[in-house]
């Protein structure tokens, strides 16, 4: 199996592996939480994607990515970062904008996410990734996808209910 069909089988899987514990685990909880409680362990899983930044050592070891789709990934992914923290603190000092500063969150995120996965296809990013970088790739990026997924399903169908803190 060559490396990209490799990668993409893997991205599946973790896809599959988290949509599967997202249904059987965290759908359940989250309809019986209140939605500050439901949507606050997804906004940490992207509180995490400064690993990014690795892209900027990668490029030393031999991961051969443009300087201009390096920069775009980890900006976007430190903004991705500084606006679920900021929805974090939001919720947890109960601010009035949270549900608007949680709805930026799940939009740039998602442009963020749509963008990367363009640049990469079309980089063949697949056939260069190794060591941590295929690890995000295709065990992180989909975890982001479906926590991102989840959270604005949340804000959608529970967009009448008042925000309480965590």
């Amino acid at each position: 199996m060559d490396l990209t069909a490799a990668a993409l089988l893997a991205m599946i899987l973790s896809f599959i592996v988290y949509a599967t514990a997202a249904v059987w685990y965290g759908v359940p909880r989250m309809r019986a939480v209140p939605l500050a409680a439901a949507i606050t362990p997804l906004l940490w899983i992207h509180a995490f994607r400064h690993i990014a930044l690795q892209l900027f050592s990668s490029q030393e070891f031999g991961f051969a990515i443009p300087d201009l789709t390096r920069d775009q990934i980890v900006y976007g992914d430190l903004i991705g970062m500084a606006l679920a923290i900021a929805t974090l603190y939001a919720l947890r000092f109960r601010l009035r904008f949270v549900v608007p500063v949680a709805w930026v969150f799940v939009v740039a995120t998602v442009i963020d996410l749509s963008n990367a996965a363009v640049m990469g296809i079309r980089e063949d990013l697949f056939d260069k990734a190794a060591d941590v970088s295929w690890l995000i790739l295709t065990f992180y990026v989909p975890a982001l996808w479906v926590s991102v997924a989840l959270v604005g399903w949340q804000l959608w169908t529970r967009r009448r209910e008042p925000i309480r803190g965590p």
